[in-house]
């Protein structure tokens, strides 16, 4: 580079700087910081955003597909976004349906698909818990060795195999006879209650111990339970379905909260404590677990076929 080339450069770096006033910097034009709740609510307002338009594209989705699902608070999580799509109707009703073609899927008690070859098993997604459950539960007056009879909400199907097993494994076969209903409940020296119905009879006043059912599984294998599954029918193109459930799923667990402050259903802390702690909503390894081991003390107890679940993706 040759020296007139140099100073030329030099002069033009001058004049730039003697444009800028002596001892100033150039300040940055920046947005006006946010407080601390100012963030937090544009993130809160941002989140809901976000919700609603997966609450929306889950809207009307199912269609052709008829689903059905239990009335009860522990399976609203996994209904999140698909509520009005749905029909909710009790258990023993549900299996009904499923049997009679009249829906493509189920979440039904567990028993369902493990008396009836018929369906499969959605993987990864059910309604379990790992001890207490709070909703499934033998109410009894009398000790448990002296029950020769036991009356039962009659929408129950699992938690009546599970209660024969819990009593045949203590040498106990007692007579099971259907609970008219529950407005009466109370009268009975024992009975086993599920659902809503049980919650609301444990939170009034009774005279009755509460033996509860998931508890009692875990003191005996150690183990958690598995209550209820998606049963899907078999021979139908469902990727679809299954897709659709599993971001139900997803959608009810990334916005649990929001469903235990909005449920009406008993107050705000019995729903925390029930659907934060008490039931889970997976289906994994120890959960296989806990169903081979129904399945082996079905078996060893009731003269009823029982089939393996067979699990899809």
């Amino acid at each position: 580079m040759t020296s007139d080339a140099s100073d030329s450069g030099q002069s033009k770096i001058e004049n730039r700087k003697s444009k800028i006033p002596t001892g100033e910097i150039p300040k940055l034009r920046l947005a006006p910081a946010e407080s601390a709740s100012e963030l937090v609510a544009s993130l809160k307002q941002e989140q809901r955003l976000a919700d609603l338009q997966r609450e929306q594209e889950l809207e009307d989705s199912l269609t052709p597909f008829r689903v059905g699902s239990v009335p009860y608070l522990n399976a609203v999580p996994l209904t999140r976004g698909l509520e009005d799509q749905i029909q909710f109707v009790a258990p023993s009703r549900l299996a009904e349906m499923l049997r009679a073609n009249e829906l493509d899927a189920a979440l039904v008690s567990v028993t369902e698909v493990l008396f009836n070859d018929l369906y499969d098993v959605l993987d990864g997604i059910a309604v379990a818990s790992l001890g207490e459950v709070l909703s499934v539960f033998l109410a009894h007056r009398l000790p448990i060795e002296e029950m020769h009879e036991v009356w039962c909400d009659t929408a129950s199907l699992t938690s009546v195999n599970l209660l024969k097993v819990l009593l045949a494994e203590r040498g106990l076969h007692p007579e099971f006879k259907p609970l008219p209903d529950y407005d009466n409940a109370v009268e009975y020296d024992f009975v086993l209650l599920i659902g809503n119905p049980a919650i609301d009879f444990r939170r009034f006043p009774h005279p009755h111990e509460l033996w509860d059912l998931g508890a009692a599984w875990y003191e005996l294998t150690g183990l958690p339970f598995v209550y209820a599954v998606w049963a899907l029918r078999r021979g139908i193109d469902n990727r679809r379905l299954k897709r659709l459930l599993r971001e139900a799923k997803d959608f009810g667990m990334d916005t649990l909260d929001h469903i235990i402050r909005s449920r009406t259903e008993f107050d705000y802390e019995f729903r925390k404590d029930y659907l934060g702690w008490h039931i889970h909503y997976h289906l994994a390894a120890d959960e296989k677990r806990g169903l081979a081991k129904f399945c082996e003390l079905l078996r060893k107890h009731n003269p009823v076929p029982v089939h393996n679940p067979t699990f899809v993706s």
